[in-house]
């Protein structure tokens, strides 16, 4: 008998890789002051952010009070991103590679795994990299989140939804459900 729960550590190890490769060729542009589809962040901004909420995804697996700073986000980032982003992904994989933890934690990989995969597009968008998603990723992001918000949870999490025509890609369903023009 086969499952259809998604292992999400499969896809949250792809979706770390193809986000850390994005944050790799970006890492020159840190002090530019091109800003993101998120919030109007400048990119060191937007990395700032993304390593808070994996952080964040870290303790919350441990039981450890964790909260997101409203806002700008804290100041996070060494001078090697690509490393801070390395680290956070390993500490990630160790926090939920026990199937207890998945467990008690309910959704909590499978939105640490949607969040990283739409900042990787952020950060792919913003530095004018090739936007694609590794294939099954959009799928399974879609399918772990859309839905799952009401009215009044999206607007601490996502701007309003962009409508796209009926046949658009699941990636850009996934985008326009969280707020993001795919265009």
């Amino acid at each position: 008998m086969t499952s259809t729960t998604p292992d999400l550590i499969k896809l949250y190890d792809q979706a770390s890789e193809w986000t850390i490769g994005k944050i790799k060729t970006a890492a020159e542009q840190l002090d530019d002051t091109t800003t993101t589809p998120c919030d109007e962040w400048t990119l060191r901004q937007l990395l700032d952010h993304m390593l808070e909420t994996q952080r964040y995804f870290v303790a919350s697996a441990q039981g450890q009070e964790a909260t997101l700073t409203p806002g700008t986000p804290p100041p996070l980032l060494s001078k090697d991103p690509v490393a801070d982003f390395q680290q956070a992904r390993a500490e990630v994989l160790r926090a939920f590679g026990d199937p207890g933890v998945r467990e008690k934690t309910g959704p909590a990989l499978g939105i640490a795994f949607s969040d990283l995969l739409l900042h990787g597009w952020d950060v792919a968008r913003a530095t004018g990299q090739e936007s694609t998603m590794p294939p099954g990723l959009p799928d399974a992001a879609y399918q772990m989140i859309h839905g799952r918000f009401t009215d009044e949870q999206r607007k601490g999490v996502f701007k309003p939804e962009v409508q796209v025509a009926a046949d658009a890609t699941t990636q850009d369903r996934l985008l326009a459900y969280t707020g993001r023009d795919p265009r």
